[in-house]
Order: structure tokens, then sequence, then C-alpha cells
């Protein structure tokens, strides 16, 4: 992408990564702003609504998803470090009347991190040394949804948008996974309404990155990557975890 200072891309911070984790939204800001990319971070944002409508209450989103049209509809790209939250903004958000133009504008310039950096900025890959044992994290709805990485149950190429970005890195060793997609289990209310299964599953999802003696587990949904955490923590694992814009982060002079 060319004249990208000129370029007017807004950054949109999921709610859990601005209360939890905001260490993720000032690198994937540090990560554009490397890259040449002009960056706002407009101050107006809001929940984009996905946890009401993952709660069956799509319907009460409008005003949340009109908010967000009128906030983000100047910009010429929108980024975001959650797939999740992009894959709402694009597929799940109720119709709003008087805003249909912008709103359709807007499924086509939201973007998950490692997404527009591959897809409209064009980075092939990144150099740099980060020497550790590195296990990936598939979100579903960034896998399935945005299609961010090749799904198992399709005879197709495999792919790996995150893989793509660091694989090239020195010293870095990618872990391919017995089960490299299956769902962590949190699911957002999921985890609340459905607990013990919840639980269970990022047990497994854990299992499989420790048996592969994993030092880092990277994704691109810090959602997945808290959920996985949590458990790591209750159980004394000593596993790291890093939203992969920290990782890019680290490695970018």
């Amino acid at each position: 992408m060319s004249h990208k200072s000129k370029i007017q891309i807004a950054l949109f911070i999921p709610c859990y990564v601005d209360q939890f984790y905001p260490q993720v939204g000032i690198a994937a800001l540090g990560v554009l702003e490397k890259l040449g990319c002009h960056v706002s971070y407009p101050l107006d944002q809001t929940c984009c609504g996905q946890p009401m409508a993952n709660a069956g209450y799509e319907r009460d989103t409008v005003g949340t998803t009109r908010h967000f049209i009128e906030t983000f509809k100047d910009y010429d790209y929108v980024v975001c470090p959650s797939g999740s939250c992009v894959l709402h903004v694009k597929e799940h958000s109720p119709k709003v009347q008087g805003l249909e133009k912008a709103q359709m504008a807007l499924h086509d310039k939201i973007f998950e991190f490692t997404e527009f950096l591959t897809d409209v900025l064009k980075v092939d890959s990144f150099s740099g040394s980060f020497p550790h044992r590195v296990g990936y994290h598939a979100s579903c709805h960034g896998q399935r949804g945005l299609r961010l990485a090749s799904s198992s149950e399709l005879k197709i190429k495999p792919f790996n948008k995150a893989k793509q970005l660091l694989e090239n890195l020195e010293g870095l060793d990618w872990v391919e996974l017995s089960r490299p997609d299956e769902c962590c289990g949190f699911g957002g209310t999921f985890a609340v309404s459905e607990e013990a299964l919840s639980v269970q599953m990022g047990k497994d999802r854990l299992a499989d990155h420790l048996s592969h003696q994993v030092e880092i587990l990277t994704g691109g949904d810090m959602s997945c990557i808290m959920h996985l955490q949590g458990i790591a923590s209750r159980q004394k694992q000593k596993i790291q975890f890093k939203h992969i814009a920290e990782i890019i982060n680290e490695v970018l002079p």
C-alpha cells in the first residue's frame, strides 16, 4: 500500500483489551506506526455490542452499532487486534436504518490486525530475532469466520496468516500442534453459561501446547488467550502468553 502516511487508519480496541490487556493495544499501535501508517485512536469508541448479541440480544445492540458506525465511518481503514470483534461488526451487527451506506462501507474496511498486515499492507514476513518456542492458538471467529487460517475440515491448501508473519524470525520455533484448530472453550458468554464444559475444553487446548513444550502461547484474540492464561495460572504452569502484536512490536526496530 503506497502513501501509507496519508491514509487515515483508526485503531479499534475491544473492551477487554482496554481493561485488562492495554499493552496489546499499545503494541498494535506501535507495529502500525513502525510500518509507516498514520493511526488515530477515536476517543469516543465503545463496545461493538458483541457480548449482548452473543447472549441473544442482538436487536438491543442497535445503539452501540449506530455509535460504532458514526465513530469510524470517516476513516479509510479500521484495524482491530481481535478477530471476534471484527467478525461481529462485519457479519452480526444489526442493520441500522439511515446508515446503510456507511455500514456497508465499514464492512469492507474493517480488518483484524494480522489480516490488515498481510492483505492490505502486503507484509510477507518480518525479519528479526525471537528465540522462543511458540505455539499458536487459532481462535474460531478469526479462523472460520474471517479465514485467517485454513481449517482442518476443509480439504484446501494449508495457510496461516500469523505463521506467515512470524515464521522467518531468527530463532523462532513454530510448534505444530496435534489439534491445530480446536476451540479453547471460551466463547464469551459460553464460558459463563457452560462453565464446566468451557474449562474442560480450555484444559484440553492448553494440554496440547504443554505436551509440545511450548514456551510462549500466542494468538490474535486476547479473549481466548485470557481464558487459557487463567487455566494455566490455576494449574501453576510456567507457559507465557502474548498477543501476536506484542511479539511483532518487540522484534521491529
